[in-house]
This record gives C-alpha cells, structure tokens and sequence, in this order.
C-alpha cells in the first residue's frame, strides 16, 4: 500500500504462526497433540473460542488453517465442522478470548504463537502445512481463500492463504532519517531486536530475498537479499 507512492523498499523480517492455546484445566489437556489436536475440539465436553473473520486477521486465518488441515489430514467436512461448533465463543479480537481460557470458560482457543509465549500459555504448534509459517510453502497456503466483509456493506471480500510475514519500510519523507535508520538497524540486527523477535515467538527471516532491493538503503542491505 505504501510503495510507490510513499516508500520504495520493505524488508521482510519475521514470521508468525497459528497454534492452539490452553491452560493445565482444559479438559482433555493431557491427551492433545498435534496428531489428534481435531479430534479433541471435536468433543461434545470441550468448548474452544476463535476470534471474527469479519473483525481480525487472526480470525480469517483461523478458517484457512483448518482447511488446509481439513486436506493434510484428508478428511473432508473437518473445517466445516469445526466452524460450526462453539458459534457463541467467536469475539471481535483473538485477545478477547484470554479472559474466558483463563477463567475456564472455555478450553482452548486459536491464537499466534508469539501471543502464547508472550502470555505464558500452554501451546501446541501445528504442522507448517497448516500453521501459515512457512515461506516455502506459500503456494500451497495459496490453494485456501474464504470470504470476509468488504469495505463496502453487502460486499464480500476474497482472502487467500498465505504465509504470516512482517515487514518493515522507511517512508521516503520520514522528517528524522537518522532516528529511523537507527531504529531499523537495531531491529534487524541478528543479536539486537531479532533476538528479542524471536524470543517472543516471531521467528527471524532475515536476510530474506526482496523485490527493489536496489533501492534500499546502503546501511541496511546487510538484512536483505537480492532477487536475481
């Protein structure tokens, strides 16, 4: 949205990923895995809560997800189950949710992993063939779309699977250059801000190969790669 008109570059530099969150009291806490992770949201005593496509990122790739699990497992009909289950735990915001796990409310929840971490949860991590992790595997994420609302009422706006990246840019007229490359050297810096990233459950991209790399800053090529 900001190249060209504002900025000319972005850096991708961490990735995120969807796990299923719980506390010690969840029911049937000991018994989840990320084998049979499905088969315990499934039951009739275990409530889990998501967050609204309509309202939160989080929320849409939470059904995308649970397509792609629907064909890694080969078991058609999964996500669609799912979906239909526990319709009163659905909140505006995967935050939201944390107040009703942690009062027991319900027993698990879908949230980002460095969420989790950051919250001192329980977790169990997904495959990367349905955790949206993996850069590699961005066509295969890009086989899944669902439907949210659009900016216009009574329309409807496409979404397609693909791969959770942050990325970082410096806009052209920023008024304190130098803050803003001190700032971004620190944050990508292997030993500086990515290890704070990664610590918090955002695991690093950096260096990773861009598209005008060209035309970012000589001070901060060192994080980025070159797409020949």
């Amino acid at each position: 949205m900001l190249i060209p008109k504002y900025a000319d570059w972005n850096i991708k530099f961490a990735s995120n990923e969807l796990s299923i969150v719980y506390q010690e009291k969840s029911r049937f806490a000991s018994q989840l895995n990320s084998k049979n992770w499905y088969e315990i949201l499934m039951k009739k005593e275990v409530a889990f809560g998501r967050s609204d496509p309509n309202a939160d990122p989080c929320g849409y790739r939470t059904i995308l997800s649970l397509e792609l699990a629907e064909k890694y497992y080969k078991k058609p009909g999964l996500a669609k189950m799912i979906f239909e289950k526990d319709q009163n735990y659905i909140r505006p915001k995967e935050v939201d949710l944390l107040a009703l796990l942690e009062s027991g409310s319900i027993d698990y929840i879908f949230l980002y992993l460095s969420v989790a971490i950051q919250h001192n949860l329980k977790y169990i991590t997904l495959h990367d063939k349905i955790n949206l992790k993996n850069m590699g595997l961005a066509g295969q994420y890009a086989t899944v779309t669902t439907e949210i609302n659009g900016k216009v009422p009574g329309k409807k706006e496409t979404v397609n699977g693909e791969p959770m990246v942050y990325s970082v840019t410096m806009l052209r007229n920023a008024p304190n250059k130098l803050a803003t490359i001190a700032f971004l050297q620190f944050l990508l810096s292997k030993n500086k801000g990515m290890k704070i990233m990664a610590k918090n459950g955002q695991s690093s991209l950096i260096p990773m190969t861009i598209q005008n790399y060209d035309k970012v800053l000589k001070k901060l090529k060192e994080f980025a790669k070159a797409k020949y």
